[in-house]
């Protein structure tokens, strides 16, 4: 332990790290810099950060103060002792709504704000994209605005006081009047009058440099509002009084259609004074699908309130109407403006990628201009990229002239950092030519504060310069800041990762190949840092669980690109540190589609457990659950289901199973279906049922009107529906021949390419009798404990097995999403170099997917309930549900689906330690929505693992949806196949309702 950390821990109550993780995890913020702490210090009121600031001036240690990290022009990072504010310094302390103000510490979240206010019909006027995770004080310390600035301003805008710690101590109450102001300010703003009259431009989003204006008279004499903007280097903010505003009863967006972004700005100020409350911009690049959208090539977002719905959309038409547009939409159904704005809202993220996969950066992603110039300016911005040979699409708060944009700069060679410098000086010119800010939002940073001299000249930046001594004579608050700069291309992030790809085993075909490439998607938006999630969204379980940075995928990300960079994270693949913040992540996949960058943690998750165990000795649970499909069919090969369930059963066994398997003690046992699936299906076919294998077995179609004539599909028996579930795929079978489809299973034997299900042909392999017998696997429990490896070769053993259905244009069916997304994903990511992978992915389909493409005349049963449960993580990050949704429709099963985790996650809830943040997932939305749900309600949970989280932790038994329609075929007065197996439970009863 440093002196210095002693001596924090010593007279600080909250949190103090040191360690390697606190450190690596506040290395960057969301821009292109990289600074490495000291340590990381959380208070827990003012006098921890009066005591922090006392012990670092004593010692000359620079102070950082950062909220959630989104600043994206690296004035959150630091290379002293960093405050972070979001862990206890989070409370709305009160809430005046007669008033109209609240008070809020700096470490609250914007939309925790806005929740609170809302009942009163009030909330905070500005609000950022990143509302759901941005804080109050990051947003004082940028002067941030958002969409709605055209209605209500800035940060500054409304702010009424602020408490401050001064770098030396002093405790300030910051208002009008020149309230709190420290010595000597006034006497510095009086003596500049005539300069701060006239040295700064007059437009709604000038946010660069210090807002001394704000101190004239004629303003107020306003010092809390000076301080806004000034990011953290003259004060340290612990508590503020804001003001709220009041929202409107109802509200409209019109989606206005243009030919270009140009066409939009052009339009855009003569939007302003029909009173909008958002004037939104952004190009068709930037939409990943624009069905949603009317015709064009760019949009504006203009949203309008009112005491009514009718008012609101009548002031929405008015401006369709004055608009010269291609065509327009006008939208008053609050989901369908949630749908459209969330479009908007990760344009931060989706801007980061250009449409053909290249890398794009901050640094230049809000200037601002007068609107009624943003045509002219966009129309140079494009020229002089084009001169430089740079691309980026802008978007952003057309209405008041701000523009964000990500530009492919090459910030990894010499040459293309050097060509980064040049632009970056042009646009500064070009931004003052046209009477613009060189940050119209997000603040100066490390990225323009150099070039601050270009737009208000040297003796205006020696006036912050001054301003800046006397808030803080020892420049202790976040120096290189603003004043005295470090240069815009020092320190960038990407200087310290390896020039070479590294040696990995996922092909990472959207990064190149290149693992570097795929931990730098993280930008840093922190969209997992959210506390909630809305609709089917799932990223991040782990964090919403824990609170704590290192389990959201950004934290995850950060420590891997510092294991990559080796100065903090100093032993690479066998690093502890990533491998414990890896080891609450629970592989939901939500990330890969909630990320706007795409980033996959679980693919990361898997190739560092891949590295990180080569050679070494693994977790019992490894072996226990990776294994799960050798140690099932050895229990089906011995016929001991009953044996093992008998076991299972008796505590001193299952004590004992547990604790050598790694298995938490808390958790029961599953128990094994006494028939297999296969063993159902085979004695079926004994009996003259319906029913073939891939290879081999005419069916001998009874009770459904010819469906052996009909498409034939072949049905994964993956190992959770072989031996844990049998029921499902049985219910599968009862369906999918309901619908008219011929059903048959992938083949045990390594087929000379026959026909498939012909029944005539079962030509052999050569060495088919000496390889045996072998069942289809897609690998799933090896890819999710990192024996990838074994992965590997699990995989070319299935794809040897399937070589004949992949001869024919049979799909594949899985019912277990999980195994679907690792066939859609993992397999082709794994044997990048296998073609059969690819081909294998692209016929797997969804139970729902299935009878939509496939039986599209079928009409499922009537079965007329309400529904509730939880869409699968892995089906909504891969495979989507929009098919299971219309299934669902059709048959009249009404409600939704709640998004998130269920938090067993296949074998993440049964390891041990893994227990609490496992509840906690199912606690977030699963168990609450099955708690809610009105009498007759059905469960639906198309994962075993939520089938079995849902049994363990509530008592209710979850099905899937094929059990669901089975059953109701079950009611028909005239059954489908009557003569047949009754479906059966997972030991092998007979079951007829499923529950």
């Amino acid at each position: 332990m440093t002196e210095l950390e002693a001596r924090l821990r010593a007279v600080v109550r909250g949190d103090v790290g040191f360690d390697v993780t606190s450190r690596a995890l506040t290395t960057m913020d969301a821009s292109n810099y990289r600074r490495v702490p000291v340590g990381v210090v959380a208070p827990r009121d003012a006098d921890d950060v009066a005591a922090v600031l006392a012990v670092c001036r004593e010692r000359e240690v620079p102070v950082v103060a950062r909220g959630a990290g989104t600043s994206i022009a690296g004035q959150a990072t630091g290379t002293g002792v960093v405050l972070d504010f979001t862990r206890h310094m989070n409370r709305l302390v009160s809430l005046d709504a007669e008033g109209r103000t609240a008070v809020v510490q700096p470490g609250l979240v914007l939309d925790r704000l806005q929740e609170a206010a809302a009942p009163h019909g009030l909330r905070f006027g500005p609000d950022p994209s990143t509302h759901s995770r941005c804080t109050l004080g990051g947003m004082i310390g940028n002067n941030s605005c958002g969409s709605h600035s055209v209605a209500w301003g800035t940060t500054a805008d409304s702010v009424r006081e602020l408490d401050v710690v001064t770098a030396r101590g002093e405790r300030l109450r910051l208002g009008q009047d020149w309230a709190g102001a420290p010595d000597g300010l006034r006497a510095l703003a009086e003596a500049e009058l005539a300069r701060l009259r006239t040295g700064f431009p007059e437009l709604p989003r000038r946010i660069s440099g210090y807002a001394l204006d704000a101190l004239l008279p004629e303003r107020g004499a306003d010092v809390a509002r000076s301080f806004c903007g000034s990011e953290g280097t003259l004060g340290v903010l612990t508590e503020a009084v804001v003001r709220l505003v009041e929202a409107p009863r109802a509200r409209a967006l019109a989606v206005l259609g243009y030919a270009d972004e140009s066409a939009a700005a052009e339009a855009a100020a003569g939007l302003l004074p029909f009173g909008p409350l958002t004037v939104e911009g952004m190009a068709a690049d930037l939409v990943p699908s624009p069905q949603a959208l009317p015709r064009g090539g760019a949009w504006l977002f203009v949203e309008t309130g009112g005491e009514s719905a009718g008012e609101a959309r009548a002031r929405a038409e008015a401006i369709v109407r004055a608009a010269d547009v291609l065509d327009a939409l006008v939208v008053t159904d609050p989901a369908g403006q949630r749908a459209l704005w969330r479009v908007r809202e990760d344009a931060s993220g989706t801007a980061t990628r250009m449409p053909d996969g290249t890398e794009a950066w901050p640094g230049w992603e809000d200037c601002a201009v007068p609107p009624a110039r943003l045509g002219a300016y966009l129309r140079d911005f494009r020229a002089l990229m084009a001169a430089h040979g740079l691309r980026g699409t802008p978007y952003g708060h057309f209405g008041d002239g701000c523009i964000h944009v990500r530009i492919d700069f090459d910030l990894l060679t010499r040459p293309g950092v050097a060509r980064f410098r040049r632009f970056s000086e042009e646009l500064a010119e070009l931004v003052v030519a046209h009477g613009g800010s060189l940050s119209g939002e997000h603040g100066d940073g490390q990225a323009r504060a150099e070039l601050l001299p270009r737009m208000y000249g040297a003796e205006m930046v020696g006036l912050f310069e001054r301003a800046k001594g006397v808030w803080d004579p020892d420049d202790l608050l976040n120096p290189g800041m603003l004043v005295r700069p470090a240069p815009l291309d020092a320190g960038l992030r990407f200087s310290v990762l390896p020039r070479e790809p590294v040696d990995v085993a996922f092909g990472y075909p959207t990064d190149g190949g290149d693992f570097s490439a795929a931990v730098r998607r993280c930008v840093g938006v922190a969209k997992c840092r959210t506390t909630s999630v809305s609709g089917s969204g799932v990223m991040c379980p782990s964090f919403r669980a824990t609170g704590a940075e290192e389990h959201s995928t950004r934290g995850r990300a950060r420590l891997l690109h510092e294991m990559l960079a080796g100065e903090v994270v100093t032993d690479g693949w066998r690093s502890v540190e990533v491998r414990d913040a890896l080891d609450l992540c629970l592989s939901c996949k939500g990330c890969r589609s909630d990320c706007p960058v795409g980033v996959d943690m679980a693919t990361y998750k898997a190739e560092f457990l891949h590295q990180h165990y080569a050679g070494r000795r693994r977790p019992a649970a490894h072996h226990s659950m990776g294994r799960l499909p050798v140690w099932l069919r050895a229990v089906s090969r011995t016929r001991t289901a009953r044996l093992v369930n008998a076991l299972s059963s008796v505590r001193p066994f299952a004590r004992a199973a547990k604790r050598l398997g790694g298995i938490a003690p808390e958790r029961d046992i599953p128990r094994v279906a006494r028939r297999t699936f296969s063993r159902w299906w085979e004695r079926r076919r004994a009996g003259g049922g319906v029913g073939d294998a891939a290879g081999g077995g005419e069916p001998a179609r009874r009770g459904s009107g010819g469906a052996g004539q009909g498409r034939l599909v072949v049905l994964w028996p993956d190992t959770f529906t072989e031996h844990l579930s049998p029921a499902v795929g049985q219910a599968a079978v009862r369906v999918l021949e309901a619908a008219g489809l011929r059903v048959a299973l992938p083949p045990t034997v390594r087929l000379a390419k026959p026909p498939v299900g012909d029944g005539r042909t079962v030509a052999l392999d050569p060495l088919t009798l000496l390889r045996g017998r072998g069942r289809v696997c897609c690998g799933l429990t090896y890819v999710s404990t990192g024996q990838l490896d074994r992965a590997r070769a699990v995989m070319r053993r299935t794809l040897d097995l399937m070589e004949p259905v992949l001869e024919t244009d049979a799909p594949v069916v899985v019912l277990e999403p999980s195994c679907a997304a690792a066939l859609r994903t993992d397999v082709p990511e794994l044997l990048h170099d296998d073609p059969r992978a690819a081909r294998l992915a692209a016929r797997v389909l969804t139970f729902a997917e299935t009878l939509e493409r496939h039986a599209p005349g079928w009409t499922p049963p009537r079965v007329d309930r309400p529904v509730a449960g939880q869409t699968h993580c892995h089906q909504h990050a891969v495979l989507g549900d929009a098919a299971d949704r219309r299934l669902r429709e059709a048959a009249l099963l009404t409600g939704e689906l709640s998004g998130g985790c269920c938090g067993l996650a296949g074998n993440f809830g049964f390891e041990k330690g893994h227990w609490e943040v496992s509840t906690a997932c199912a606690e977030d939305r699963l168990l609450p929505s099955v708690r809610d749900a009105q009498d007759g309600t059905v469960v639906l949970a198309d994962g075993f693992s939520c089938r079995t989280q849902l049994e363990q932790l509530a008592g209710v038994r979850g099905r899937h949806l094929a059990e669901v329609l089975a059953e109701a075929l079950d009611e028909d007065p005239v059954r489908d196949g009557a003569d047949e197996d009754p479906v059966r439970g997972a030991d092998g009863n007979p079951t007829r309702d499923g529950a």
